[in-house]
């Protein structure tokens, strides 16, 4: 079992019973739940680093929002993604059929909205794989490495597989090797962009605190990571008037994640849910599930532990 994270005994077994939770199913988690404002927190192999997906789009947007309030990007221009030259995905404009022109600020809003990766590359055209991470340690955010585009996360495991994507789900889960090295390379740990729950917890907090980047920037990054649509993980058991929910899932193969923010009457809790599957199933709705038992279960854990 991964180590176990906890600011009391009760926390502890919580943190227990989610490994155990999602060991039933077959899946690996590394997870971390967080109380902005108390500090308390619980979590599962809180320091495991793990492929991010589609979460990687959270610190790109950060860093694209940061440089237009800098004056450095014109959040106006208007950009055209071609429809032979974007990148693959299956919704927003990675999906349409023709050409496309967009402005920056709305490819934000649809990569986070829609995890649209064709939006993402054509903010990556901006600010670089590179340049993102090099901003980032700059901020001194630990535990997370940008190091590729979206594409390259289709183009490495068509690679080894080619267009069958139940034989690259099957290489997926086979393809694992010690110390988190993978077949696939936009699997393999020390090859993709990775993250892990602590980093990506911190990162959320420092978003919603303003400690990092422009104020401009945060905020910005906080309001449209809450227009997202998903609300299949993190959001299905918290669905309700007197909750906020701003998050961003992340899907390849056989990993299933969201990282998200959680606000309540009680206050505010980071949550990062990261997943790995040893199943092959394209579909797994019992994972979504057991995501979305474990952020309630940690969102009322905390809650519960705040002065009154």
């Amino acid at each position: 079992m991964s180590p176990l994270v906890g600011s009391d005994r009760g926390l502890i077994d919580l943190a227990e019973a989610t490994a155990e939770r999602f060991e039933e199913l077959r899946v690996r988690i590394a997870f971390l739940a967080r109380d902005i404002d108390t500090g308390h927190e619980v979590g599962v192999g809180v320091d495991r680093p793990m492929p991010l997906a589609s979460v990687a789009k959270v610190p790109l947007a950060l860093v694209v929002a940061d440089r237009i309030a800098r004056g450095e990007i014109d959040g106006g221009a208007m950009v055209t993604l071609t429809a032979a030259e974007r990148s693959y995905g299956p919704y927003g404009i990675s999906a349409f059929t023709h050409d496309a022109t967009c402005s920056v600020a709305d490819l934000m809003l649809m990569m986070l909205g829609l995890s649209d990766n064709a939006a993402a590359d054509a903010l990556f055209d901006k600010v670089s794989p590179r340049e993102v991470d090099e901003q980032l340690a700059e901020w001194g955010v630990e535990g997370l490495r940008v190091r590729h585009r979206m594409q390259p996360m289709y183009d490495y495991a068509t690679r080894v597989a080619g267009p069958d994507f139940a034989l690259a789900t099957q290489l997926a889960v086979e393809g694992r090797r010690p110390g988190g090295r993978h077949v696939i390379d936009s699997l393999d740990v020390e090859r993709a962009t990775v993250g892990t729950p602590r980093a990506c917890v911190g990162l959320l907090e420092r978003v919603w605190r303003d400690e990092v980047a422009k104020p401009e920037a945060t905020e910005l990054v906080r309001r449209l990571m809450g227009k997202q649509v998903f609300t299949h993980r993190i959001a299905a058991d918290l669905l309700a008037d007197d909750i906020q929910l701003a998050g961003k899932t992340g899907g390849f193969l056989t990993l299933r994640h969201e990282i998200a923010v959680v606000t309540h009457p009680a206050g505010r809790v980071a949550i990062a849910v990261l997943t790995d599957s040893d199943r092959t199933a394209r579909i797994q709705n019992d994972v979504d599930l057991a995501i979305a038992a474990t952020a309630r279960d940690a969102v009322e854990a905390l809650a519960a532990r705040r002065p009154a």
